[in-house]
């Protein structure tokens, strides 16, 4: 059985709220990219498993949409906007209309209104910010009756060392909210990942979710095949919101969210075929393109580090000297000149960046290596901010040597306490001059005596 790679951590704010059952920061890792595909394809994989979700169709034309309502045949359907992000009922579309789940009557004419607003249009959320996220494709499935609803999650938790079933009895609204606001109301089961979850343990957990008697049978099948999901397609978080109650002894799943481990990839590659880019940032899909570890902020000095720790001391000390980092962008261990340039190339896609400061420490990573991008860079690109460069390690010596003699007009610096230094300055002078549309060249100040910096640039 393959042991999903995101064990032993949490993978969403939403679940280490809930487990935590007390406040935690907003955190993010760089190196991981966790592919999560619409609703829904979720519900068609969970189909694949004998999971209960409602008769659905997805549409990507009014026509589509009214062709999927017949075939439902339903009094009521659900039209549902697919876009990767929460708060879809509560979303306004760039157009004006409002909502992203809507439900209607099986009628002709108002599926294709609801499906000709949504499609096409952008979809703004709590989650989405103020750009919204393209709505191309909707859901159309069939209304079902609900007696009650409940929430089911399973997700890899560290403090357990595996996976953990979460419940609730207070499905269909704000999770987080009600974890913060009565935590006795969320049940955790952690699972034994080479025993598998054990029925009477399911049955267990699914009184003590609030789970009528006469649907618990119904509860632990549904559990039962979703968590054989879970570890067979290598999720790292299930999401059922709600589980719903559908009948006197039968438990449906309404909703889904289902994220995927990306180191899975080359054994899933069914699931990641769903993979949806209009949904994500551009820089993201550019940098998962080149295997780069990248994360755009809200500063103006770009960042190029091997390694995900020293990339945070980067940007910490890029702080501590008063300024802020634009990106966290790790090129790894093995990065080639060609990913060096295309990271450089992500960097300067930001307008807002006004220096770059490169900080390798060559142990796998070779300096000549890191160089040659960083002068493909340079000469390719055309770079008009100033490029403040730190190597120690392997080859360093020959790396400054090739950019010594490359004639560009690149800074070095030994040590990063006096690289992060030169760039917040540098940025500064950028940011100055760029208010006073006056353009800028930078290069190093040739020493003529040993009493002065031979290091210290200037600008022309």
């Amino acid at each position: 059985m393959a042991i999903p790679r995101a064990l032993g951590r949490v993978v969403s704010l939403e679940t280490s709220v809930i487990l935590s059952k007390k406040p935690v920061c907003m955190t993010w890792a760089g190196s991981r990219r966790l592919l999560n595909v619409h609703e829904v394809d979720s519900q068609e994989i969970m189909k694949s498993y004998d999971v209960l979700v409602p008769l659905g169709a997805k549409a990507r034309s009014p026509d589509e949409a009214v062709r999927a309502a017949k075939s439902i045949g339903s009094n009521k359907i659900v039209v549902k906007a697919q876009v990767l992000a929460g708060g879809r009922g509560k979303g306004v579309f760039d157009n004006g209309f409002q909502g992203g789940v809507h439900v209607v009557d099986n009628d002709e004419m108002a599926v294709r209104d609801i499906a000709s607003n949504m499609i096409g249009h952008k979809l703004i959320t709590k989650q989405t910010g103020s750009a919204g996220r393209p709505c191309n494709m909707i859901q159309v499935a069939e209304a079902v009756q609900v007696n009650k609803e409940y929430y089911l999650a399973i997700l890899m938790d560290r403090a357990a060392m595996g996976p953990v079933m979460i419940g609730s009895a207070q499905g269909g609204m704000d999770i987080e909210a009600v974890a913060a606001a009565d935590p006795e109301a969320i049940v955790q089961l952690p699972i034994d990942i080479e025993q598998g979850l054990d029925a009477s343990a399911a049955a267990d957990f699914a009184v003590r979710m609030g789970i009528e008697e006469a649907c618990v049978d119904s509860a632990i099948t549904a559990m039962s095949n979703l968590y054989k999901l879970f570890i067979e397609r290598d999720c790292t978080l299930l999401e059922i919101n709600p589980l719903a109650q559908v009948s006197p002894n039968t438990i449906m799943c309404l909703d889904a969210k289902i994220n995927f481990d990306d180191n899975a990839e080359f054994r899933q590659t069914e699931v990641f075929a769903k993979r949806d880019i209009t949904q994500e940032n551009e820089a993201d899909v550019e940098a998962a393109k080149y295997d780069l570890n990248y994360i755009a902020l809200d500063g103006n000095i770009g960042c190029l580090v091997n390694g995900a720790g020293l990339a945070m001391a980067t940007m910490d000390i890029i702080q501590l000297h008063g300024g802020s980092p634009a990106n966290f962008l790790d090129v790894g261990g093995g990065a080639t000149a060609k990913q060096v340039t295309e990271a450089f190339k992500l960097i300067t896609k930001d307008p807002n960046v006004s220096a770059i400061l490169v900080n390798i420490f060559g142990g796998i990573m070779r300096c000549d290596v890191i160089a040659e991008g960083i002068i493909h860079a340079a000469s390719d690109l055309e770079l008009s901010v100033p490029i403040i460069v730190r190597l120690q390690g392997t080859n360093k010596e020959e790396a400054k040597e090739m950019i010594a003699k490359s004639g560009l007009d690149i800074i070095s610096s030994d040590e990063l306490d006096d690289a992060a230094h030169r760039a917040v300055t540098l940025s500064k002078i950028v940011e100055l001059s760029r208010q006073a549309n006056v353009e800028l060249k930078f290069r190093e100040a040739k020493s003529s005596s040993q009493k002065e910096d031979p290091m210290t640039p200037f600008f022309t």
